[in-house]
């Protein structure tokens, strides 16, 4: 039987392999090894980052995306691991520094670009809510079209454009970053079970939940969002999801 042409592999955090129409992108690439980076502040632990090993995933890619430069989502290991020469698609405000970390081919995506056949549509997110927001941003979320229709939400809770991009690009299966991040005061910055829930009730994709479980400030558990949340993948660390 032939590999499907949708599927996600989810390596730890926000890290996870995405094949579309035969082409595998890594995203948001956290290489670090267990307790290699300091905790988040102001979060009600102080348990070093990544809170969990790499699994043992084959990381072959072909190109490489990045919703946004936070260090949960790439890490200086990540710059001294990937081949410099990769593909790199990434926010506009942060091509300079991919650049400047010796990357050869970093594509800016201000709104659309291609990569073997697939369509990459950057998104917007809203990484918390009110000021908080404003300080966390920008982030973004990718939209990845071939055959299939993948939407990689990023960090982002459930706001009017995430509605706006279910409708618009009908995707066959979504990535949303869960966990409920959060710091002492203020509300989660990614989601939660009732942002899962909403966008599980605005669509007919198949939705996956990573995000979880691996850096200091994110409190909800898998068992937590099984419980909450039906007909939602929520997988482990190495686990390979096909849509």
């Amino acid at each position: 039987m032939s590999a499907p042409d949708l599927s996600v592999t989810l390596v730890r955090n926000a890290t996870v392999l995405a094949t579309v129409n035969g082409s595998t992108f890594l995203v948001d690439p956290l290489v670090a090894s267990r307790g290699a980076l300091p905790p988040i502040d102001d979060t009600p632990n102080d348990r070093a980052n990544p809170l969990v090993p790499m699994p043992d995933v084959d990381l072959s890619h072909e190109a490489v995306i990045v919703t946004h430069r936070h260090p949960d989502h790439f890490d200086d290991a990540a710059t001294e691991a990937l081949d410099p020469d990769v593909p790199v698609f990434c926010q506009p405000s942060e091509a300079d520094a991919f650049v400047d970390e010796g990357f050869t081919d970093v594509r800016p995506v201000e709104d659309a670009a291609s990569f073997a056949g697939v369509d990459l549509h950057r998104t917007p997110g809203r990484h918390g809510h009110g000021e908080l927001a404003e300080k966390m941003g920008p982030v973004s979320g990718f939209v990845l079209d071939g055959d299939e229709t993948l939407y990689v939400a990023g960090d982002t809770v459930w706001y009017g454009p995430v509605a706006e991009t279910l409708d618009r690009f009908e995707p066959d299966a979504v990535v949303l970053n869960g966990g409920e991040a959060r710091f002492n005061q203020g509300p989660p910055i990614t989601m939660g079970v009732d942002d899962v829930a909403a966008v599980r009730e605005a669509t007919d994709a198949a939705v996956a939940v990573v995000h979880m479980e691996a850096i200091n400030h994110c409190l909800l558990s898998r068992e937590e969002l099984r419980s909450e949340a039906e007909g939602v993948a929520v997988p482990e660390d190495g686990e390979r999801v096909a849509f």
